[in-house]
């Protein structure tokens, strides 16, 4: 029976982990999930598009390894997944057929990393919470692992990456986000063959900076032009700077580097937390739109300067937004909208806007819209894109603080 004492088993977990690496966490996982009443543990964590399931088997972690897969759609894993929620196979499992089989998504925050197997010979709140908290705990163990694992990197990986798309896997912040009020989702596909497409976002008080970058060309270079850009980005910002100043020290920088022969687009917000009042300029890029009550749509308005790094000259207009609660603010690059089907239709902008109002309802989150966002934008052209395409959506729910998570 699983008793309300399982904060020790866990806090023993996370004392052992400090020293082990990936391969040896499925061994310390299934040992101490076991003190409290949770066996045959298995963890899962999910493939790059979010597409398969795999399982962390303590063995090579290479794709190869002899590990179980599941696939996101279709199963009773990908369900939970999917849900972000608990969920039991029903009837008995294992040598005791009395025992519940079960399975919970594994998320940091919003980030949902994958989900956990565990038997249980009970079925109450009790045992469901200690699932949930052992889930908690695996979140920060691969988190903790992850950052210098070549085994964690093939694990998650179903194809060939290229050299671009490996900078912009390290140098990008998590996919999600979730607190002070606000929610932040992203997807680049194709994941593995970026070009020069980059998103940042990251908090300092009560500041919410956001931003999309869309670098010309879509080889190696766009890519490294791309991660100059975010680095420079990133240099000025966390130096204090406005920002205009801040995407005139990234042209500064691209010019010294390129001269004026590679550039980017892109969008530069900053969100006040407290205020929901959204400050942003417009670097030669689509710009943004805003969706109220999920009913109400529009494409916020700046004039545009030019791509940084091309050096035209143009003035750096500062545009402001007043948002409401609930409100969701997209930030994209064109590859979204121009994916073009076999007989050349583009996935176009009223499809794109479309899909997330009717998508994202109260029983899908906001990354699980994404997710599916992008899979029908692949699906859209054949599942192979010619340019890259990047979503950054943003929710404010302003003074809703319980409204974040699942």
């Amino acid at each position: 029976m699983v008793e309300r004492v399982a904060a020790a088993p866990l806090m023993g977990l996370m004392q052992a982990s400090h020293t082990v690496n990936l391969e040896q966490l499925p061994a310390l996982i299934a040992e101490h999930a076991a003190m409290v009443g949770i066996h045959e543990t298995a963890v899962f964590v999910v493939d790059l598009r979010e597409t398969v399931l795999r399982q962390l088997t303590g063995e090579g972690l290479g794709a190869d390894d002899g590990g179980v897969e599941f696939t996101v759609e279709g199963s009773l894993p990908g369900q939970a997944y999917q849900r972000v929620g608990l969920l039991a196979e029903p009837g008995g499992t294992g040598e005791d057929r009395g025992r519940r089989r079960w399975w919970v998504a594994i998320t940091d925050g919003v980030e949902r990393l994958g989900v956990l197997r565990g038997d249980t010979e009970t079925d109450d709140e009790v045992v469901r919470q200690a699932l949930r908290d052992l889930a908690s705990m695996i979140a920060l163990l691969v988190l903790s692992k992850r950052s210098f694992s070549d085994s964690f990197a093939r694990l998650v990986r179903t194809e060939r990456m290229n050299v671009a798309a490996e900078m912009q896997w390290n140098l990008t912040p998590p996919p999600a986000y979730a607190g002070h009020d606000a929610i932040v989702g992203a997807v680049v596909e194709p994941a593995y063959q970026i070009g020069g497409d980059a998103f940042d976002y990251a908090v300092a008080g009560d500041t919410l900076h956001l931003s999309v970058f869309d670098a010309m060309g879509h080889d190696t270079t766009a890519g490294i032009t791309a991660n100059v850009a975010v680095a420079a980005c990133r240099n000025a910002r966390r130096q204090g700077a406005s920002l205009t100043e801040t995407s005139e020290h990234v042209e500064t920088t691209l010019i010294r580097q390129f001269g004026t022969s590679r550039y980017v687009t892109g969008i530069l917000a900053d969100l006040d937390l407290a205020t929901g009042r959204l400050t942003w300029i417009n670097r030669g890029h689509p710009l943004p739109i805003l969706v109220r009550g999920n009913r109400w749509t529009s494409e916020l308005a700046c004039p545009p300067a030019g791509p940084m790094g091309a050096d035209l000259g143009l003035p750096v207009t500062q545009s402001s937004d007043q948002l409401q609660p609930g409100d969701r603010l997209l930030l994209y690059t064109d590859g979204v909208i121009e994916a073009r089907d076999a007989k050349g239709e583009q996935f176009g902008h009223d499809r794109f806007i479309d899909f997330v109002r009717r998508h994202h309802s109260g029983e899908r989150t906001l990354h699980e819209t994404l997710r599916r966002l992008m899979a029908a934008v692949l699906n859209h052209h054949d599942g192979r894109l010619d340019d890259d395409a990047t979503v950054l959506l943003t929710e404010w729910h302003g003074g809703h603080q319980h409204r974040l998570t699942p």
